[in-house]
C-alpha cells in the first residue's frame, strides 16, 4: 500500500504514435536526381533508336542471311506484301529488351563518371598534387594527363557489357535456333541448364575486349567534337540536327578504328560453332590476315557503318532531347 500523496494516477488512454517518412517526398527527390534522369533519358533514348530503327534492321537482316529479294526495295515490299506493315518490326521485342537497359547503363554511366573523374582532378590540383624528386628528376602526381570522358567512355562500354552480355547470349540463341529455343522463357531455363549462370556470360572476354576501344573512341570523339564545335560556334548546346550528325560522326569513327576487332571477335563465335575456334583474339586476327590479307580486317565495314551510323546520331539526338526535357530544371555543362 502507497501512501495517497504517492498514490499514481490513473491513466485512461495510453497514446502511441509513429511518424513514417513521407514515401512520396523521398521517391520524389530520387526520381528528380540527375543521375536517375541520365539513366531514364539512356533508356528511352535507345527504345526509341530500335523502334525507328527496326525497319532497317529487319531487312539488313534477311539480305544477310540471303532471304528473298537482293536490294533493299525489293527486300522492303516483299516485306509489307507477306506480312504487311508490322512485319517491318517482327523481333523487335527481344532487341528492346537488350538495348534498353544497355543504353540507360552505359549512358548513365559515363556521365556519372565523366562528373567524378572531372571532379577528382580539380580536387587533386587544388591540394597539390604529391611531388618526388630522386636527384634531378623531379615526378609530378598529377591527374591533368589523364581524359574523364575517355576513362568515362570506357567505364561505360564495361558496365554496358557486364551487365547486358547475358542478353545478347539469349538474343542470339533466339535467332540463331528458334526450333531449339522457342521462347525467353526456355531460352533462360535451358541455357542455365547446361552451363549455370557462366553459361550466360560465354564469349564475354572477346567482346570486351572489342567493345573497350569502340566504347572508349565513341564516347570521346562524341563529347569532343561537341564541345570543338560549341566553342568554334560560341554555343552553349547543339540543336538537333548538330546532335545527329555529330552523332554519327563518333559513330563512324569509333566503328572504323575498331572494326578489326569487331571482325576478330566473329571469327572466334563462328569458329567455336564450327568446332575450330582460333586460340585467342591476336590468333583471330592472325587467321584473317593469312587468308583474307590486311583488307580482310574491314570485310563489311561499309554494311556496318550504314547501320552504326544512324543509330548513333539518332541515339544521341533522343538522348539530350530526353534531359532536356528531364533535367529541366538542373545545370549542365556540355
Amino acid at each position: 500500500m502507497l501512501p495517497k500523496e504517492m498514490g499514481i494516477e490513473k491513466v485512461d488512454k495510453f497514446d502511441v504514435r509513429f511518424q513514417l517518412p513521407d514515401i512520396k517526398h523521398v521517391l520524389r527527390e530520387f526520381l528528380g536526381t540527375r543521375e536517375v534522369g541520365e539513366f531514364v533519358s539512356g533508356a528511352l533514348a535507345g527504345a526509341m533508336t530500335k523502334a525507328v530503327l527496326a525497319p532497317l534492321e529487319t531487312i539488313r537482316t534477311r539480305m544477310v542471311v540471303g532471304v528473298g529479294s537482293k536490294n533493299i526495295m525489293g527486300s522492303f515490299l516483299e516485306v509489307i506484301d507477306q506480312q504487311g506493315w508490322q512485319g517491318l518490326w517482327a523481333g523487335n521485342g527481344i532487341n528492346m529488351l537488350r538495348i534498353i537497359p544497355t543504353q540507360a547503363i552505359e549512358l548513365g554511366t559515363f556521365e556519372w563518371v565523366k562528373r567524378s573523374m572531372t571532379s577528382l582532378q580539380e580536387k587533386w590540383e587544388q591540394k597539390q598534387c604529391p611531388k618526388l624528386q630522386i636527384g634531378c628528376i623531379d615526378l609530378n602526381f598529377s591527374l591533368s594527363w589523364i581524359s574523364p570522358v575517355a576513362v568515362a567512355g570506357a567505364a561505360a562500354g564495361i558496365m554496358g557489357t557486364l551487365a547486358c552480355h547475358p542478353l545478347e547470349v539469349l538474343k542470339d540463341r533466339l535467332t540463331v535456333s528458334p526450333e531449339t529455343y522457342p521462347n525467353l522463357g526456355l531460352a533462360v531455363s535451358k541455357i542455365y541448364k547446361e552451363g549455370g549462370i557462366g553459361a550466360f556470360y560465354s564469349g564475354i572476354s572477346p567482346t570486351l575486349i572489342g567493345m573497350l576501344p569502340y566504347s572508349t573512341c565513341y564516347y570521346f570523339m562524341y563529347d569532343t567534337m561537341k564541345q570543338s564545335y560549341c566553342q568554334s560556334k560560341n554555343k552553349k548546346s547543339l540543336n538537333r540536327p548538330e546532335m545527329l550528325l555529330i552523332g554519327a560522326l563518333a559513330g563512324f569513327t569509333a566503328s572504323t578504328i575498331s572494326f578489326p576487332l569487331e571482325v576478330a571477335r566473329k571469327r572466334l563465335m563462328v569458329g567455336a560453332l564450327q568446332g575450330k575456334c582460333p586460340p585467342h583474339m591476336a590468333g583471330a586476327l592472325a587467321e584473317v590476315v593469312r587468308e583474307e590479307g590486311l583488307l580482310g580486317l574491314y570485310r563489311g565495314w561499309g554494311a556496318s557503318c550504314l547501320k552504326v551510323m544512324p543509330s548513333s546520331g539518332i541515339t544521341w539526338m533522343f538522348y539530350e532531347a530526353w534531359k532536356d526535357v528531364l533535367l529541366v530544371h538542373k545545370t549542365h555543362s556540355l
